[in-house]
């Protein structure tokens, strides 16, 4: 598990631990936005002995503005961890000649269709479709599957400041997405078919 240091983290971390069973769960501190991390990220996995089979593109970042709000240091930021972080990873992991079979790369229903005020994540997310497709194309010979999911409203931390005033239990649950990913991660993900996979209640 890979994310930045927080309190949100140590506690995902330890009761993901607690229901794990038998295997080892890893804890990778690190910001995305770092363009090293990735670097960093495998060094470490491989100074453990650790290789990659399934690589889950999940982080995000957003703040939300219009064209004349947006600031440039947010607009990369935006692009650093939403697109600059999964693309730097996948390439890290081929470089390395790690095992991999699958990349889920998770983008989001606002890729699809623009939202007013929701620029940066907007445009980061449609990069990240289209990048999964060529990816698809390109890595397919090799036996790697790359799968992308666009999933709509759900109740995430990145959710709460696209949309404030939104009641979180109205609307889909992280866990119901936690759901598929683990579906198209068995055997009959492959049977679902490729392109870019909405996920919406």
């Amino acid at each position: 598990m890979i994310a930045r240091k927080s309190d949100t983290f140590d506690q995902t971390c330890a009761e993901v631990s607690e229901i794990s069973g038998d295997h080892q769960i890893v804890k990778i501190e690190a910001d995305l936005s770092d363009l090293d991390a990735a670097t960093d990220i495998f060094d470490t996995l491989e100074c453990l002995g650790l290789e990659v089979e399934t690589l889950v593109n999940n982080a995000g970042f957003t703040k939300p503005a219009s064209i004349n709000e947006t600031l440039m240091a947010d607009f990369e930021r935006t692009m650093r961890v939403n697109l600059y972080a999964p693309f730097l990873l996948i390439q890290a992991a081929l470089h390395r000649d790690q095992p991999l079979k699958q990349i889920i790369n998770i983008a989001s229903t606002a890729g699809v269709n623009g939202r007013a005020g929701w620029l940066s994540y907007s445009a980061s997310k449609a990069a990240i479709i289209n990048m999964s497709e060529v990816l698809r194309e390109e890595l397919k010979p090799f036996g790697i599957e790359v799968i992308c999911l666009s999933p709509g409203r759900c109740a995430t931390d990145l959710r709460k400041t696209l949309a404030p005033k939104e009641d979180p239990s109205t609307i889909m649950q992280p866990e119901q997405v936690a759901q598929i990913v683990s579906v198209m991660m068995s055997n009959s993900g492959s049977l679902i078919g490729s392109g870019n996979i909405v996920v919406r209640t």
